[in-house]
């Protein structure tokens, strides 16, 4: 009989995970990244923000900042639209002043269960800093989000105003 190290024991056969439709990709992300999936509301303005901080979200009696990754990569602000949706996403650890953020999405999000045999990385890494990965999961090219270098933009524009 074969010992397997303890931890295999633990890991899990698939991640709960999340596709979140964006104008020009689709981010992959683990459903412990998404505190929650609502409504798109508009947000309030913020007076001096940078283009791409859409403004503050009013999310369970919290203002959350709503970020456009969109903008924040170049590309244009899509329309908001009939099966928009805002993901408010959990923080990752790099300042406790920042418990949430939230990003709109041009449609609304799949749940799907990754398997490591489903998923292969793809050749062309990030395109910017705010991509940790590009993948190929069941023949769709997806990327997974660099969610610090979010909060971390949010954080450096805060401090600097």
């Amino acid at each position: 009989m074969t010992s397997r190290p303890a931890l295999e024991n633990y890991l899990p056969a698939d991640v709960p995970s999340l596709m979140l439709p964006f104008s020009d990709k689709v981010l992959l992300m683990p459903t412990v990244t998404v505190a929650e999936i609502v409504g798109y509301a508009r947000p309030e303005p913020i007076a001096d923000a940078p283009d791409w901080l859409l403004g503050r979200f009013s999310w369970r009696n919290q203002q959350v900042p709503m970020l456009s990754l969109e903008l924040l990569t170049g590309q244009a602000l899509p329309d908001a639209g009939r099966y928009s949706r805002v993901a408010v996403l959990n923080h990752t650890g790099i300042s406790d002043e920042l418990p949430f953020i939230a990003v709109p999405t041009v449609g609304i999000p799949k749940l799907e269960r990754v398997t490591e045999e489903q998923l292969t990385m793809q050749e062309d890494g990030p395109a910017n800093s705010f991509e940790k990965a590009r993948v190929n999961l069941n023949g769709e090219d997806l990327v997974i989000p660099e969610v610090a270098s979010l909060e971390q933009a949010y954080l450096d524009w805060q401090r600097s105003s």
